[in-house]
């Protein structure tokens, strides 16, 4: 069991990630200070400074930390879907769901993330590198049992095809939130599920 001191600090934490996502993505990592962040959150700064050494790890946590809860909602509705005993295709389309449900709760920290994957001149460079690996590699390790079972086809670029359906959730996540926010996850998921099943070109 968690003591309460470990369960505060996680909150705590979790008020500085919140805050700080806002934050930077409202004004960037350089112009956002540790003071605003502190604000923002309702502690004091010294807390910050507790339970960080600086902004840059501050930063990097929240990447982690932010990239930690897609993967596991990603690797949650493979298993789920698993266990309903759908098939490696029908576990794809809860992944493309689960990727929509978390870019919904959580919109700035996934503009962050993106524009970061971009950015080559980084602290936390090499730990982002990391982090999106394991949530493609959840993707990665369901394509891979598909084409050992035969459903997929032997043909398939298991780690290209995996990025590409991480990169199309994400974008077109994006642009759902910035461009077109009437339409519901319903409407958007079910666009990005034709994509999969390969039913766009009408045949």
């Amino acid at each position: 069991m968690e003591s309460s001191g470990t369960t505060r600090r996680q909150a705590t934490r979790q008020k500085l990630y919140e805050a700080a996502v806002t934050l930077i993505a409202e004004k960037g990592f350089s112009t956002t200070t540790v003071d605003e962040i502190a604000d923002r959150a309702g502690v004091a700064k010294g807390t910050v400074y507790y339970n960080f050494k600086s902004k840059t790890e501050l930063f990097e946590e929240l990447l982690r930390h932010g990239v930690g809860l897609l993967t596991a909602s990603l690797r949650a509705a493979a298993e789920e879907s698993e266990e309903r005993g759908g098939t490696r295709v029908e576990a794809l389309d809860a992944m493309i769901r689960a990727g929509l449900a978390f870019i919904d709760r959580y919109p700035a920290f996934t503009q962050l993330y993106v524009a970061e994957l971009w950015r080559t001149n980084r602290a936390w460079q090499s730990t982002l590198l990391v982090v999106r690996q394991e949530a493609v590699a959840v993707v990665e390790g369901v394509l891979r049992d598909g084409v050992r079972d035969g459903e997929l086809s032997e043909e398939i670029d298991i780690p290209l095809t995996a990025a590409a359906l991480v990169g199309m959730v994400l974008v077109a996540a994006l642009d759902w939130q910035a461009f077109q926010p009437e339409r519901s996850i319903d409407e958007v998921h079910s666009a990005l599920s034709l994509l999969l099943h390969g039913r766009v070109s009408g045949r």
